[in-house]
């Protein structure tokens, strides 16, 4: 007798990798790292004012050979300036990622970026973290033992 067959769970990145894919394929990009690995790629400096948007590649010409492309980067208004001096730096940056000369030039759009709020740890619990340094040896220094306490606390509460 044969036992029924069992689905297990698939990786979440399995079933988005499709859809995923198709998207930034749609925008001119070879892969998704270009996007989630932006500040790597320029350095956090530069991310932090600017990001992809797409590449716009040019029309192959008659001897068929591959024309670097048009990276377009959503900027905040004010950065735009300081992004367009920085433009020979950017695409060198890009290219060396990618391996071969992709980007030839930049084309800014002034947009405010989009931004995900850095998540912020809850405040530890004042009422362990006293009880926690009352625990302590009372030969320790003051500060240090409710440094410890607080550490305590914050340890116990994750």
């Amino acid at each position: 007798m044969n036992k029924p067959y069992r689905s297990f769970a698939k990786p979440l990145r399995d079933l988005v990798r499709k859809a995923v894919g198709e998207a930034f394929t749609r925008q001119g990009f070879a892969s998704a790292e270009l996007v989630t690995r932006w500040p790597e790629i320029v350095g956090a400096d530069i991310a932090m004012h600017c990001e992809p948007i797409k590449i716009r590649w040019m029309r192959p010409v008659a001897d068929g050979e591959r024309q670097p492309g048009t990276l377009v980067l959503r900027v905040e208004g004010p950065a735009s300036i300081e992004i367009q001096h920085l433009a020979g730096v950017i695409c060198e940056r890009v290219n060396r990622f990618l391996g071969w000369r992709a980007i030839d030039r930049l084309a800014l759009r002034q947009a405010p970026l989009r931004r995900v709020p850095p998540k912020t740890a809850p405040a530890a619990d004042p009422i362990a973290a006293a009880r926690i340094a009352a625990d302590l040896p009372k030969t320790m220094h003051d500060d240090l033992r409710l440094a410890l306490g607080r550490l305590g606390a914050a340890i116990k509460r994750t």
